[in-house]
């Protein structure tokens, strides 16, 4: 099948990491950019670094971002000369944050200097940025009102929200499009529905391109529980329910053909695959990308 995976996130980047192995490199990964910001001058893009070092096999699996094995000298010495330090980026890291901006500030595009250090890394899934120009989430919260995101996740740590505001205007990645256009199959990993996937599917025409596409996502949500990070306070907040595999379902609106949950994650409306659906190991990755892709085809028929 030709398969093209939506992703933002550790959850969605380990999803994409076990069907690129199941595809044999033979994948298109349309990542979320909602979430990129500029830090001491510099152009970081965390789920797109999070893919990218995730499918080559270098990312920090402990901390879900950052490169295994990294060193914080250069950060703590900008901590020691008074700048802000509450975004921690390693040694090795930056060299992948000084690239991307010395090559944005010569006229690069998003998706070539992508493409470039994707190679560079060894990785040979086809990974996209959802959009080449800017296209900033804000979250709006109750006690400090509207915050770019990694302001709210990293310096805030995820206060209280009462809405998300996705950009608007902004042109979805013409290959991105396409790549859609011609899948087999589209897989929405278990990401954040409202900071992660939205963002991409708010993008003119993403929505419609997805509509005729067979969609199988996995639930971020595994028992009432997130599987990592504050989606579970979100939905009640933002969706009026109790955080279950269902609100997820819900929140996507018909969008999803079919849908994979944890063992007791009973949902309705679309047929489901009940499965261990939590990667704890690369095995797991693995074994769950292939039981998404046995959904996918079974759908398809």
């Amino acid at each position: 099948m030709n398969v093209v995976a939506l992703s933002g996130g550790v959850g969605g980047a380990r999803l994409v990491e076990g069907l690129c192995r199941a595809l044999d490199g033979k994948l298109t990964v349309i990542v979320n950019t909602g979430d990129d910001c500029r830090h001491w001058g510099l152009a970081i893009c965390p789920d797109l670094d999070t893919v990218m070092y995730t499918l080559a096999g270098v990312g920090d699996a402990a901390r879900g971002w950052g490169l295994r094995g990294d060193t914080f000298t250069a950060h703590e010495a900008m901590r020691a000369f008074g700048e802000p330090a509450w975004f921690s980026l390693g040694d090795r890291d930056l060299a992948t944050h000084l690239t991307r901006t010395a090559a944005l500030a010569r006229g690069e595009p998003l998706d070539a200097v992508t493409a470039r250090l994707s190679a560079a890394l060894g990785v040979t899934a086809r990974v996209l940025p959802m959009s080449n120009e800017p296209a900033p989430t804000l979250v709006d919260t109750t006690e400090h009102g509207l915050l770019p995101f990694q302001e709210w996740l990293v310096l805030r740590r995820a206060p209280e929200v009462r809405g998300v505001v996705l950009p608007s205007g902004v042109a979805a990645l013409p290959a991105a499009r396409q790549a859609i256009d011609a899948a087999d199959l589209v897989v929405i990993g278990p990401s954040n529905p409202y900071v992660s996937i939205e963002p991409i599917l708010a993008l003119p025409g993403v929505r419609d391109a997805l509509s005729r596409r067979p969609v199988v996502a996995v639930s971020p949500i595994v028992g009432g529980a997130a599987v990592k990070g504050p989606l579970a306070e979100m939905i009640p907040r933002l969706s009026g329910v109790a955080p279950s595999a269902q609100a997820i379902l819900d929140r996507y609106d018909g969008l999803v053909s079919a849908f994979v949950v944890e063992r007791g994650d009973e949902i309705r409306g679309v047929p489901s695959l009940a499965t261990d659906a939590v990667m704890r190991a690369p095995e797991d990755r693995l074994r769950l990308a292939r039981e998404v892709l046995d959904l996918g085809a079974r759908v398809r028929r």
